[in-house]
């Protein structure tokens, strides 16, 4: 029985491989890894927590649970916007689902497949760094997806006041 819970579990990783969520912010589109999305939710009421970086506006309950919501374009230093009725939270998992965080995003697009040979490093910048949290440029016909890596959205310290 533990073969075959083992062999759908490698199965569903399988299924999963290579599949985004894309969504947008701004003018650009961005990729996770629809392996670590539990569910996308409309905008709700957010309860402001004191204390925070400026881009956690704060949590939701979500079925009992309570959530951090981090506003993804604040997250990226970019300009903020009033939210309407095409704003999201993508609810994910992090650390391997010890860690569930809600995303503001623009607009979700789609779910849909891009093969790791179409995925290329992030660009460097001048220091030799790369954003912490860019796993990767995606190319989609003509188009470029910013693949970003779900487990990097969060520094340490802001992980472990989510976790605790």
């Amino acid at each position: 029985m533990n073969q075959q819970s083992d062999f759908e579990m490698a199965n569903t990783e399988d299924t999963l491989k290579d599949m985004y969520l894309s969504f947008r912010l701004g003018d650009e589109d961005y990729c996770l890894e629809i392996r670590h999305v539990t569910e996308i939710v409309g905008i709700q009421k957010v309860t402001e927590v004191p204390d925070m970086p400026h881009y956690v506006k704060g949590v939701v309950n979500l079925r009992g649970q309570v959530i951090p919501v981090i506003d993804m374009r604040l997250r990226f230093n970019m300009m903020g916007r009033d939210y309407d009725e095409r704003t999201c939270i993508v609810v994910i998992n992090l650390r391997n689902g010890l860690v569930q965080v809600g995303l503001v995003v623009d607009t979700v697009n789609e779910v849909r497949s891009i093969e790791e040979s179409n995925v290329s490093p992030p660009p460097k910048s001048g220091t030799g760094q790369c954003a912490q949290y860019i796993r990767g440029l995606g190319k989609v016909g003509d188009d470029v997806k910013i693949i970003l890596d779900a487990n990097k959205l969060l520094f340490e310290e802001e992980f472990a006041a989510f976790s605790a």
